[in-house]
């Protein structure tokens, strides 16, 4: 009975029939709405509408890693990889959330790492989706810069901008964020303390190298991710029929034309 379950449950998580690839899209599209909902509630007041929702969230998270921590048979490697680590935070941050102090109210903002759960979201993606396959450079690109500026920003209101929390006060801070990476430095919003300042220039610089990433990818020529057999390049012209490495004939997956 347990092993016939487990098979079930290793069947929706890795299986290419129809309802396996439905599974994961609903998992897909609670990992994108469960991303939304830490990034639009992290200003806002705890009620306890909002205690409901992050521990039903928080449930949720806890049995989708369960069943994949019980299906995976290299726990420990799926364990010390970076988005379930991140998971286990946010887990123990949604468990504890109801009994934060004001002192204590800052660590609700490690709701946020909850972002870093998209990289695993794009895996699912790339082996689901002949859409996403074709433009993965630059949704990873966006992505970057999604998750650095929502990150940073979350980080400079908990640091510089708390003093009147709210939503008013997490717009500055994701305000402040963005002029700041982008170098336009409109001036009405400046830190002027060590920390700030400090906090600024790693803005600054790891800002603009994500947002030049992002160009880059838009106005490239898109490439697809298909390891060639004979020489292992993985990245070629969508209409490639040899590798341009090795001249090895290629059969990558296409959907034809109209």
């Amino acid at each position: 009975m347990n092993d016939n379950l487990k098979t079930r449950v290793k069947r929706l998580y890795k299986g290419q029939d129809p309802r396996s690839v439905r599974f994961r899209y609903a998992l897909i599209l609670f990992d994108a709405l469960s991303i939304l909902y830490f990034i639009v509630a992290a200003p806002f007041t705890q009620t306890l509408a909002v205690h409901l929702v992050s521990s039903a969230i928080g449930l949720m998270i806890l049995l989708d890693f369960s069943a994949r921590l019980w299906i995976e048979r290299n726990r420990m490697r799926l364990l010390r990889q970076i988005h379930t680590l991140a998971d286990l935070v946010v887990i123990v941050v949604l468990i504890l959330d109801p009994f934060l102090s004001h002192s204590l109210a800052f660590l609700r903002i490690l709701r946020g790492l909850r972002l870093i759960h998209s990289y695993h979201l794009l895996r699912d993606l790339r082996r689901d989706s002949p859409f996403f396959r074709a433009r993965e450079d630059a949704v990873i690109a966006a992505v970057n810069l999604t998750v650095f500026l929502f990150a940073t920003s979350s980080l400079a209101y908990v640091l510089f901008f708390d003093r009147q929390p709210g939503p008013a006060a997490y717009i500055d801070a994701i305000y402040f964020t963005v002029a700041t990476l982008t170098t336009t430095g409109f001036g009405d919003i400046t830190l002027q303390t060590t920390l700030g300042k400090l906090f600024s220039i790693f803005v600054m610089v790891f800002g603009v190298a994500l947002f030049l990433q992002l160009v880059r990818a838009l106005f490239q020529p898109q490439k697809v991710r298909f390891q060639c057999s004979e020489c292992g390049l993985l990245r070629h012209d969508p209409d490639a029929v040899h590798c341009k490495h090795c001249g090895h004939i290629l059969k990558i997956p296409t959907e034809g034309s109209d």
